[in-house]
């Protein structure tokens, strides 16, 4: 079941028509969120990220849009889903009508809800996709449905056996993955790209920040990061609201050690678990 604009209804019941903003140019904003036994994780977050992402776009935000009734909505999608833990995305769409100019900027919405499947590998092997870049921009750092680039560059590393991809922005620097955010350790400085950089304001990412910089063994570093640098790394791994931590095993040639992503992980994994 899906909820549409507060309605519960089944997916093959959903009619999207020709006009549908987010269908025909993206016009649209989401949220993956990771509920675990009822709670949602980092909602707060994900919710201011949410209002933040809906001004930028200048899409008007209905008056009943508070926190908590958003945080109802989920959880009533949630609970005729599934019991389990579950990823839910929450789509922002304008309404329907228009060309590249709306005729309204009043928004609809739609909330669904599946059981998390996925489990952390053992074995990430990764490489560049270099067909293609992201813009370094402000719209690249909110998560719209414009995911092109990251669409050919999950079809690339499909066809190459690969797991995931790094994503390059025009300058050729480092921007993230597919589907997360990117860090690199060597030695004691652990570096993840700037969002001016253009990757996605991630809320893993910041939490993943604040456990480092509580963490006296280690330095944080926001910075421009080279491809260059990854070959020189001892470990990389990636992080999303989903996976987690994911540490990436291998890239072209080299092999990565996990044994500091891991700890990460595990103290992200508390923070999950302890977070209001």
């Amino acid at each position: 079941m899906l909820n549409y604009n507060g309605n519960l209804v089944a997916f093959e019941d959903v009619k999207i028509t020709p006009d549908n903003r987010a269908y025909k140019y993206g016009d649209s904003v989401f949220e993956t969120i990771k509920v675990i036994n009822g709670k949602l994780v980092f909602w707060e977050e994900h919710y201011f990220r949410l209002m933040a992402s809906m001004r930028m776009l200048r899409m008007k935000i209905p008056m009943n849009f508070t926190l908590e009734f958003l945080q109802d909505e989920i959880l009533k999608t949630v609970l005729v889903n599934t019991k389990n833990n579950s990823r839910v995305r929450l789509c922002i769409t304008r309404k329907d009508g228009g060309f590249y100019t709306p005729t309204t900027n009043e928004i609809d919405y739609l909330i669904e809800s599946r059981e998390i499947t996925f489990t952390t590998k053992d074995n990430y092997k990764v490489d560049l996709f270099k067909d293609f870049y992201l813009y370094s921009g402000h719209l690249s750092t909110i998560k719209t449905n414009n995911k092109l680039i990251h669409t050919l560059a999950s079809i690339f590393a499909k066809e190459n056996d690969l797991d995931n991809c790094i994503l390059l922005n025009e300058r050729k620097g480092i921007v993230e993955v597919t589907n997360a955010t990117l860090f690199l350790i060597k030695g004691n400085t652990i570096k993840t790209p700037l969002l001016s950089e253009g990757c996605l304001k991630g809320i893993a990412r910041e939490k993943v920040i604040n456990i480092i910089e509580s963490n006296n063994d280690y330095d944080i570093e926001e910075t421009v990061i080279s491809p260059f640098e990854i070959q020189k790394a001892d470990e990389v791994f990636i992080t999303n609201s989903i996976m987690g931590i994911q540490p990436i095993t291998n890239y072209r040639k080299k092999t990565f050690s996990t044994d500091i992503s891991k700890k990460l992980a595990m103290s992200l994994n508390v923070l999950e678990l302890t977070s209001k």
